[in-house]
């Protein structure tokens, strides 16, 4: 356990002259950070997800979105371990993003923000990470687009990071994903503020199963303000999109979706088949059953051939309803994998090193 007593903040780191993968710079950048646990303690790298933040521990009046499985004695204990999650480059809680001013006009860049790549996004936490004295990860780890910076992680700063924690994801965005993505940006670019909400309902029918939604709203309907009856389903989904309206900007909904466009680790590399060889590192995948985008499988099979070429990799798949939301729930299912991993990681590290 840590020596130093433990600690909580939020910040901005500040980093001037970045160059995106584009070759576009932007003149400065800020990204919003919270950082939990002992200064001395081994430090975890937590990625969030499409609309997620940096919030991951949060605070006892607003609790963050990975409560549960972070926090003191929890399965990620952060009176050992010190965490640390970014506002991703293109978001809208404290990051640069649209919402930001461009010096070059003197207004907000709105739709007009530079396009991005994952690799930017690593590349840029990569960066502010070693502005706040940071010089090594004991792990990394995320899902959804989380996921997808995990797998970049692993390519770009091998020699940063001790070991990778990609749950929820595939190696590449498929088609399919695609697809959903462009239906949602397409909502947003014709519908404006109320097209964001829309494709929040477009993203829950992703998100979660058909199981799920079955055993749970089972065809039930109720009376609506105006007396016309109302499946209990669309006003779950409206009432998701309306609350997503409200915290979160479609300028950077659309950036982010863009992002996971990117989404090819064997992009530039020489295919996927050739990049495997580039992990190093051990890569400890989660996935999760009835995950419509990402499923299951298509990680195992990552896993599997990472295996195949001689590199440190498990997998383990969580049975779960939920579908892809289950990386936010159910901790209870997988979170001691994780646990157990980030305690046998030295081991593993000390008999590579020998």
């Amino acid at each position: 356990m840590s020596s130093q007593k433990n600690f909580y903040k939020t910040g901005i780191v500040q980093i001037p002259n970045f160059t995106l993968e584009s070759g576009e710079s932007l003149v400065e950048v800020e990204l919003a950070y919270e950082r939990c646990g002992p200064r001395d303690a081994p430090a975890i790298l937590v990625c969030h997800a499409l609309t997620g933040q940096h919030l991951t521990v949060g605070t006892e009046d607003e609790p963050g979105w990975w409560k549960g499985l972070i926090e003191d004695g929890g399965y990620i204990d952060t009176t050992e371990y010190q965490v640390i999650t970014f506002n991703v480059l293109g978001g809208c809680n404290g990051s640069t993003g649209p919402q930001s001013m461009d010096p070059k006009k003197g207004e907000p860049y709105g739709e007009h923000f530079p396009r991005l790549t994952v690799r930017d996004l690593v590349e840029v936490q990569y960066v502010a990470l070693k502005i706040l004295g940071f010089k090594r990860l004991k792990g990394v780890m995320g899902g959804s687009l989380g996921g997808m910076q995990v797998l970049e992680w692993g390519l770009m700063y091998p020699e940063f990071v001790n070991a990778l924690f990609p749950i929820a994801v595939t190696p590449t965005l498929s088609d399919y994903g695609i697809a959903f993505n462009h239906i949602s940006g397409e909502a947003i670019r014709n519908g404006g503020d109320q097209g964001l909400s829309i494709a929040r309902m477009i993203g829950m029918m992703t998100y979660r199963s058909d199981v799920l939604f079955n055993e749970r709203f089972n065809r039930n309907q109720r009376i609506a303000e105006d007396g016309i009856p109302t499946y209990e389903i669309a006003s779950y989904l409206s009432y998701q999109g309306e609350k997503l309206q409200e915290r979160f900007n479609k300028d950077s909904y659309l950036t982010l979706l863009d992002v996971m466009n990117t989404h090819d680790i064997g992009r530039g590399r020489g295919g996927l088949e050739q990049v495997i060889h580039g992990y190093q590192v051990p890569v400890f995948g989660v996935g999760f059953t009835r995950d419509l985008v990402y499923p299951s499988e298509v990680l195992a099979g990552f896993i599997s051939a990472i295996q195949q070429e001689g590199g440190y990799a498990e997998f383990y798949e969580v049975k779960s309803k939920f579908g892809h939301d289950g990386f936010l729930v159910e901790f209870e299912k997988w979170g001691w994998f994780i646990q157990e991993k980030l305690t046998e990681l030295d081991t593993l590290v000390q008999h590579k090193q020998a």
